[in-house]
């Protein structure tokens, strides 16, 4: 009787270090893209345009938005280094963006708009003939066109 109470303490114990791994374990630039989600959703039906420093609820100095099929290579060549969760889009409609900080990434939006329930487009300066980029200090009026329940900014 001990040792099955021993075994279901230690059990517990481990899934209890596990799921508080998980709550950890999350990278900024995941946590940072789900605020910015839960931002631009909650954009009001009313709003035209917004400044995108006011849904963007991180610090960033520099934006990228990849070109469609842009290698995951050339999108670490182009920010300076590699992380782990990065796909390459196989499709014009996907977003590919890259929010940084101080040359690091603080925020990583991919996906198809319509699954991520937001998109954001923008023309900035082209860099490295794979990326438009603005920063900071840029005009980043966006106007915000709503969709049913999706969220588009756009900056052209």
């Amino acid at each position: 009787m001990k040792s099955r109470k021993t075994i279901t303490t230690i059990a517990i114990g481990m899934l209890f270090i596990t799921v508080l791994m998980n709550l950890f374990n999350n990278d900024v630039w995941d946590v940072n893209e789900e605020m910015l989600k839960e931002e631009v959703i909650s954009i009001e039906q009313s709003v035209e345009t917004v400044n995108l420093l006011d849904v963007t609820p991180f610090e960033w100095d520099m934006v990228y938005s990849f070109d469609p099929y842009t290698s995951k290579e050339k999108v670490y060549e182009t920010v300076g280094y590699k992380w782990d969760t990065i796909s390459e889009t196989v499709s014009e409609g996907m977003n590919q963006i890259v929010f940084m900080k101080d040359e690091k990434v603080v925020c990583y939006l991919f996906g198809y708009p319509q699954n991520n329930r937001y998109g954001i487009y923008f023309s900035g300066e082209g860099f490295n003939h794979v990326a438009q980029r603005i920063n900071s200090n840029d005009d980043l009026t966006f106007q915000v066109k709503k969709s049913g329940d999706f969220v588009y900014l756009i900056n052209y």
